[in-house]
């Protein structure tokens, strides 16, 4: 996917951080992203180094979660050899492999305190230090950090270094979660469907509105990637068909069930509708202090909708 060129959002919330990342993407700041498992760190961190100086370059990515804490040191600044068991020759490390380019640390949030340390002396002098050696080297590296947690918390937990955090967080990307840019879920899913049709050379398949309604009400605790995963899936299981909701896997449709069973009971008098819905509209904004994209999921409508009924109705700002 990639988040400068493709037509893959254009819900206010992403096209502001789309601004924000391309402003960022010609400078050599460093920046964290921020933002919930499968939302995109790693593409838009791609992204940014594409749009870079440095996109002839090297760009090198780390997930500091994914090695042991005793590799992370060597790994990232190398080691002399004999400077532990089984260093049987010298190593360069990620940010030797890296200079003139970018490194890429996603999960951030991972890293040991004791490599916290040597990453903050990087940042700060543009030294690092080879495990077993005394004497430092210089590379010219362009840090994007990523996480997916709390860091102000870590800090408060004595897990993450403040100072550190300073340094990381000169300028912060912040990537929303799917729920909170519904208005994006159908251009996304014709995305994927052309990639996957192009892939695996078949006809991609179609959602009705009604699946489209289901999708925009889903919660998507595994965001873009779940729906990448969803597309892929029904590319190849139902090529060429309409997808109906009772295609979508039954995480996606229970969540509905229970309220399947609550009917409107329309008053003997009858009732005036836009006042009816004047009033829904007002208790889901003043239920999410005033928040229209969770409100817009309330109601099952896209953003936009709402945005229209708000100012039909002349609701004031909550």
């Amino acid at each position: 996917m990639d988040y400068f060129n493709s037509n893959i959002g254009k819900s206010p919330i992403f096209e502001s951080l789309l601004r924000s990342a391309k402003m960022v993407a010609a400078t050599d700041v460093t920046i964290l992203i921020k933002g919930e498992t499968g939302t995109g760190k790693e593409m838009l961190a791609t992204a940014i180094q594409k749009e870079s100086p440095r996109s002839d370059k090297p760009f090198i990515t780390l997930n500091c979660a994914a090695l042991p804490e005793g590799l992370v040191e060597s790994e990232l600044f190398g080691h002399k050899k004999g400077a532990f068991t089984g260093a049987v020759a010298n190593k360069q490390g990620l940010f030797h492999a890296a200079d003139g380019g970018t490194l890429f640390l996603d999960e951030i949030n991972s890293l040991p305190l004791a490599i916290q340390t040597k990453l903050l002396r990087f940042l700060e002098s543009g030294e690092c230090l080879a495990v077993g050696e005394t004497k430092p080297y210089l590379v010219n590296v362009r840090i994007i950090a990523a996480t997916n947690s709390d860091l102000n918390k870590q800090i408060a937990e004595g897990s993450f270094r403040q100072d550190l955090f300073f340094r990381l967080n000169v300028v912060p990307i912040e990537i929303p979660p799917l729920k909170d840019r519904t208005e994006d879920i159908e251009i996304l899913i014709n995305h994927f469907l052309s990639q996957f049709a192009t892939s695996y050379s078949i006809i991609p398949p179609k959602f009705n509105k009604q699946t489209l309604k289901v999708l925009r009400s889903y919660n998507w605790p595994g965001n873009i990637r779940e729906l990448r995963n969803l597309c892929e899936r029904l590319s190849i299981l139902l090529s060429g068909q309409t997808i109906e909701p009772e295609n979508l896997p039954h995480e996606f449709t229970t969540h509905l069930s229970s309220t399947s069973d609550c009917v409107f009971v329309l008053p003997e008098n009858g009732i005036d509708l836009d006042d009816l819905e004047a009033s829904i509209i007002h208790q889901a904004l003043l239920r999410t202090n005033g928040n229209r994209s969770k409100s817009a999921r309330l109601l099952g409508l896209s953003r936009d909708t709402l945005l229209y009924r708000i100012k039909k109705y002349g609701i004031a700002a909550q």
